[in-house]
């Protein structure tokens, strides 16, 4: 069973908050399709009362701890990889793509992993804001590859470092 939390953002909008009844699976911007996806009202779900609480905290300029989160987001042992090492850049600051590529590959006893590969599996990061995939920025520290959209990258960036950032 899954079941569903509607998380309201003034300047970043709806975010759906999806669980399995024990972990997060999902913290999605949202879209028409997904507000609709079958599952049941979250509620009376403590794990989506604590996510949301998260949130709230995070939004009120806290930095509230994302391993407190019991997190099962649901993807392949290469974007798992790069999802935990997301999880490790502090609370606003920021890793470039090819940074991240870089460190992961000594990690993975490889040569060399490109950066490509990696925005592929950030893009593919199922729970946004907890896991901060929008942390990772481009080489000149441009604001680049964010799938909910540059602007909510942009916001979200400013609101943890309080300087401005240029799209």
């Amino acid at each position: 069973m899954r079941y569903k939390w509607i998380y309201d953002h003034a300047v970043l909008g709806k975010f759906l908050i999806l669980s399995n009844g024990k972990q997060i699976t999902d913290i999605l911007i949202e879209t028409a399709e997904e507000l609709s996806l079958d599952s049941e009202d979250g509620r009376n779900q403590t794990v989506l009362q604590v996510a949301s609480a998260w949130l709230d905290a995070y939004f009120a300029g806290q930095r509230p701890n994302p391993l407190v989160l019991p997190l099962c987001p649901k993807g392949t042992a290469f974007q798992q990889n790069v999802w935990k090492r997301l999880l490790q850049i502090p609370y606003g600051e920021t890793i470039s793509y090819g940074q991240l590529a870089a460190e992961l590959a000594v990690q993975m006893g490889k040569q060399r992993m490109s950066a490509q590969a990696i925005g592929g599996a950030v893009g593919r990061n199922p729970i946004s804001i907890v896991i901060p995939c929008h942390r990772v920025i481009g080489a000149n520290g441009s604001l680049v590859g964010y799938a909910s959209g540059l602007e909510r990258k942009r916001w979200l960036l400013q609101h943890e470092t309080g300087r401005e950032w240029k799209i």
